[in-house]
């Protein structure tokens, strides 16, 4: 199996057991209280260190992680191209910038409809598409678009079940670049856990976490999961291997606030939906008794804020920022 499929079953593995829940209700009490979290302070240059940048012969996952190194003759020489950086660290990603401001009208859809909800996930999707593709074919980043697979109920798609077993997330399964998602169980939740709309019922709350599913698909096209599976692989530990995937999880979340940003004048995002939404990613974190692997409330909030606030991809590097943040 390649390192495509290793990564199919481990996003598969990760949606049905270590997935992304919502805080039950005797969590809630304190959710009127103001946030506190400050926004992240990451360095603004980078110095690319050439240990972290891979060779040709390593990139045989599912990104396009290096361009082939030119080769000179005595008759004819061949212009170099660019080799791109796809490490955690300091990936060519990072140099892409802003967002740029994409129209992307939501209209009223209603979330406990299938079709309406469906047809919003798959109209904002080509609105991500119109903003993350060009500033990544700019660094030189090869783009194509994500696949998404949303039915009403469930289904079983490359990388397992979806909604996994007592979840209501949606996944990415990088074996395919496709999205998959259950909108009833986004909108009502499924066995013990919560839906998102139960939590907020604009759907910009459920947009936002497909933005960040989106965000995974920009990791993979850009090498960043690549690399992060190989250091995953070579942790020792249990507790580093779950660093990491906190790390991952949450640079996907500062993607998706990238995007929300991005759509805020024409989605519209007006200022209390926008007060909701920080709100609402005070809510999700990782369930108590299950292994820490996507973040704590307090550092989901954190990071969704950071990609709306700082609207830099460079801001959006978690392997960079201090372990404190990512927990």
């Amino acid at each position: 199996m390649g390192v495509a499929g290793v990564l199919g079953a481990v996003f598969g593995s990760m949606a049905a057991l270590f997935v992304l829940l919502v805080i039950g209700a005797a969590m809630l009490k304190g959710s009127s209280r103001h946030d506190t979290s400050t926004p992240v302070a990451i360095p603004s240059s980078y110095s690319y260190d050439d240990d972290e940048t891979p060779s040709p012969d390593e990139s045989d996952g599912p990104s396009h992680s290096s361009e082939p190194t030119a080769t000179r003759s005595a008759e004819q020489e061949t212009p170099t191209r660019a080799t791109l950086n796809t490490s955690t660290r300091n990936n060519t990603l990072y140099r892409a910038g802003a967002l740029p401001r994409v129209s992307c009208p939501a209209g009223g859809a209603n979330i406990f409809s299938h079709s309406q909800l469906k047809a919003l996930i798959l109209k904002t999707g080509r609105c991500m598409d119109r903003a993350w593709g060009p500033i990544m074919q700019k660094q030189g980043i090869q783009f194509s678009p994500p696949s998404y697979a949303i039915v009403a109920t469930r289904g079983r798609g490359a990388c397992g079940d979806y909604p996994s077993p007592g979840s209501m997330v949606p996944y990415y399964c990088p074996r395919n670049n496709t999205i998959y998602a259950s909108t009833s169980a986004m909108a009502k939740g499924n066995g013990n856990a919560r839906g998102y709309g139960e939590i907020i019922s604009w759907h910009g709350g459920i947009i936002s976490m497909l933005a960040h599913e989106y965000g995974h698909h920009v990791q993979n096209i850009s090498g960043v999961m690549d690399s992060w599976w190989k250091q995953t692989v070579d942790s020792s530990s249990k507790s580093g291997k779950l660093a990491l995937s906190r790390k991952l999880e949450l640079q996907a979340t500062c993607f998706g606030g990238m995007w929300m940003r991005s759509v805020a004048a024409s989605y519209p995002v007006s200022t209390s939906n926008r007060a909701r939404l920080f709100w609402f990613y005070g809510q999700v974190g990782d369930y108590p008794g299950y292994p820490r692997d996507h973040g704590n409330r307090v550092n989901n909030n954190r990071w969704f804020r950071q990609g709306w606030e700082k609207n830099q991809a460079f801001q959006c590097n978690t392997w960079m920022a201090a372990s404190s943040t990512t927990s």
